[in-house]
């Protein structure tokens, strides 16, 4: 009597993709991440990080102008006395806001879908957060006594106000700063291990040293996966109260002043919920083309931006409820200052910024409910740049609409940005991409381990054939 074949598992209709398209093993993934730092240099990118230089020293020439000359070269005025540099010191702390997301949150929740791009958009949020911090630091006017702002004891016994949130700006942006690095690095160690041996094996001895410092002497026994698990975990859960402190506390910035139009209990979620939607718009817009240029189609499918497409949907819708919640907490609140602080944003001489950033953060994302244009890379990357612009635009409206008109019309005024104060924020850019593009370069772009973890093979029962209802019960009892 033949043993009648037992199917494990029932079909499901509703199974999920692979989030590993193409015939891929766990050694064409290796090549095909490898391959990206191994192959010779695109002239492409060669064009690219030539450009990005060039932005790069163009901030770095902004910055002694404008150290040498004072902030008159701004075009910060009275009463606008936050503009610029502060727009885009939140704009940059909200793009960095992903890649923790990405990594911890959906790790600790087990999204299986995050392990194709969490690498890159930790990397960006290190970037990111460092193009951020450039910009409170040249903004206190006379920047060689920036240290003042730090908690330092000096033979003045001056200390910072501990009431300003400036202050815990610095406690929550580097605090962000070092958990996201320490695990964007230990995230990256057994695949610099492997970079190492893969460079050891083609007689590279220099990258082969340098990997090798990296990787801190990993050689993947059980131990160092138990310890490097363990260690992950640990930063993962650290992590996931930063992404909702850090913006909660940029917010109080604004939040805990006085002023009509800032002085909200809104802004906390409503910042956060903002900067995960730019953030997510900024993972779009790096690896659509990257995904492209460096042939990583099997690896970061369209369903992966599928997800993240109906993330930007969730988010942007978000955005729009707390754009709306806005208006009608002043009209609520009886107070005519709150009232005309919208109403002239809406309708005021900075009317045609309100209406760019509705645009971009509030009616873009709608296009998201079509499942067709979700998974079109083309148009997920234009309208990424269009959330990109929404978000900037949404730090302009809610810094700059909210001081040009002041208590007294009298001391009514408008900002208008100077060549320097554009050429500085575009330099920003320049720093941003340069290291991201050094990153693409020489390290692994795609978390290879977690990748594999992910991929049917890695399941023990993968490839073993279950022919009799003992042994069907019996592997399923043991899994």
């Amino acid at each position: 009597m033949t043993a009648i074949p037992v199917v494990d598992e029932p079909e499901n209709p509703l199974r999920r993709p692979a989030l590993v398209e193409g015939k891929n093993d766990f050694a064409s993934v290796t090549d095909v991440v490898a391959g990206v730092a191994e192959r010779r240099t695109p002239k492409g990118w060669y064009l690219l990080f030539g450009i990005s230089i060039a932005l790069l020293l163009n901030l770095l020439a902004m910055i002694g102008y404008l150290v040498w000359n004072g902030i008159g070269v701004w075009g910060n005025n009275v009463p606008v006395g936050w503009a610029w540099p502060i727009v885009n010191f939140v704009f940059w702390i909200g793009i960095g806001h992903a890649g923790t997301l990405i990594s911890a949150i959906l790790f600790l929740f087990r999204q299986k879908w995050r392990t194709s791009i969490n690498r890159a958009a930790e990397a960006m949020t290190i970037f990111a957060v460092m193009a951020a911090g450039i910009f409170p630091a040249i903004h206190v006017g006379r920047i060689w006594v920036i240290y003042w702002v730090f908690p330092l004891p000096n033979q003045m016994q001056l200390w910072p106000n501990f009431k300003s949130p400036l202050l815990w700006d610095v406690f929550a942006v580097s605090t962000y700063f070092v958990i996201s690095s320490l695990f964007w690095f230990v995230g990256m160690v057994p695949d610099l291990a492997t970079f190492r041996d893969r460079a050891m094996k083609a007689g590279r001895t220099l990258a082969a040293r340098l990997y090798g410092v990296f990787a801190l002497g990993w050689h993947g026994s059980n131990r160092h996966w138990v310890h490097y698990e363990k260690a992950y975990l640990i930063l993962a859960a650290l992590s996931t109260p930063l992404v909702l402190s850090v913006h909660s506390i940029v917010s109080f910035d604004f939040a805990v002043s006085l002023l009509p139009g800032w002085h909200t209990t809104i802004f906390p979620p409503y910042f956060v919920a903002g900067a995960i939607f730019s953030g997510f718009g900024m993972v779009l817009t790096l690896m659509i083309p990257a995904r492209r240029w460096f042939g990583l189609q099997e690896l970061i499918t369209l369903n992966h931006l599928d997800n993240v497409a109906k993330i930007l949907l969730l988010t942007g819708t978000m955005v729009g409820y707390a754009y709306a919640m806005e208006f009608f907490i002043a009209w609520y609140s009886g107070v005519e200052y709150e009232q005309f602080a919208f109403l002239n944003r809406a309708f005021g001489p900075y009317a045609w910024a309100y209406w760019i950033m509705v645009t971009c953060n509030v009616i873009s994302p709608q296009f998201f409910w079509f499942r067709k244009l979700r998974r079109n890379p083309a148009v997920l990357f234009v309208l990424s740049i269009f959330v990109n612009i929404g978000m900037w635009f949404e730090r302009f409206v809610i810094t700059v609409t909210s001081l040009h008109r002041d208590f007294l019309p009298s001391s009514w005024g408008m900002f208008s940005p100077t060549l320097i104060d554009v050429l500085t924020y575009v330099g920003s850019f320049g720093l941003f991409f340069t290291f991201f593009l050094l990153f693409c370069r020489f390290l692994p772009i795609l978390a290879i381990s977690e990748i594999k973890a992910v991929m049917p093979q890695a399941d023990p029962h993968h490839d073993h054939p279950r022919t009799s209802p003992g042994h069907a019960g019996r592997a399923h009892a043991h899994h």
